[in-house]
């Protein structure tokens, strides 16, 4: 093969003659050759560029690291928060629950309640078979678990609410017993004249007696019938030796004849408190206790109230 070679600048020609092999040489030169040099340089190159510097990589994960350190601590103190949480309204329920016990324990004193049926000090008894589910029955999840405590501690305070108002109602109830005369105002004798109009021991004529009469032992008890304040202690005409006690509410009882006063005015009483002894001071044929029971200044007929006792 012949190849002629011209160039303008100066005119000159050439003659290039080529063989076989070189046509081969220069082919494979060209397509394979060169095609592969390029290919090893470009491989070359990405592998110097890939080539990471040792500080650099350890910079990497060291931030890496970190990362993952703060992303742990942030949890944790997430963690941490939720279980003081759970931790404060435990405390909280538990403090409930104290109150709650010793508010049913007065109230089961109270109300004068068996002590086994209501038991505050132990968790009331609990039982049933096994439910055909409960193998498979699923662990509470964190939020149903709050939501659980939110709903126990809104029933506690409302069930704190509904004693605090029972305990009220039964003190009231109480209190109004203790104030409400009732009963005999003796602890031994007999009932020698009643209420209303008899015949005078000491004149004969028909008048009104206006209270009660126990005859007795000289010198036995005389009760309070209620609870109250003495507002007189001392002799007055007819009754002798007496105490008279406010009770409230318009109450008001007298004891007379006494023997001896064991109260002063002013004195806070209870029920069943002794208060004076028989006696037949005043205008009095023999030992016993005069009893009147007067509402809002006037006075009534004591049986129904000695009769109320029982």
């Amino acid at each position: 093969m012949n190849i002629v070679l011209m160039t303008r600048s100066k005119g000159y020609s050439g003659l290039v003659t080529l063989c076989k092999k070189k046509v081969v040489a220069l082919v494979l030169g060209l397509f394979v050759i060169l095609p592969g040099g390029l290919m090893y340089a470009g491989f070359n190159m990405g592998v110097s560029h890939m080539r990471v510097n040792p500080d650099e990589l350890a910079l990497a994960m060291q931030s890496e690291l970190d990362t993952q350190r703060l992303q742990i601590s942030e949890v944790t103190r997430t963690a941490e928060e939720n279980m003081n949480a759970l931790a404060l309204k435990l405390g909280q329920l538990q403090s409930h629950v104290i109150r709650l016990d010793a508010l049913g324990s007065r109230l089961t004193k109270m109300a004068k309640l068996d002590k086994g049926e209501f038991d505050f000090e132990h968790p009331p008894a609990q039982g049933g078979p096994v439910g055909a589910n409960d193998a498979n029955a699923k662990a509470m999840e964190v939020p149903d678990f709050v939501k659980s405590l939110e709903e126990l501690t809104a029933q506690l305070e409302d069930r704190a609410q509904q004693l605090s108002v029972l305990e009220t109602m039964i003190m009231s109830s109480n209190l109004q017993a203790e104030v409400m005369p009732t009963g005999r105002p003796i602890t031994r004798g007999w009932l020698s004249s009643y209420f209303g109009l008899r015949t005078d021991p000491f004149t004969g004529r028909r008048v009104h007696h206006s209270g009660i009469d126990f005859a007795g032992k000289m010198g036995s008890d005389i009760v309070s019938v209620a609870a109250g304040v003495v507002t007189f202690s001392g002799k007055r005409s007819g009754y002798g030796n007496l105490v008279e006690i406010n009770h409230g509410n318009g109450y008001v009882t007298r004891y007379g004849h006494c023997k001896e006063n064991m109260v002063h005015a002013g004195q806070t009483i209870k029920k069943g408190q002794v208060i004076a002894k028989m006696g037949t001071t005043g205008r009095s044929t023999g030992p016993h206790v005069h009893f009147e029971v007067m509402r809002n200044g006037r006075q009534v007929d004591p049986k129904r109230y000695i009769h109320a006792a029982r």
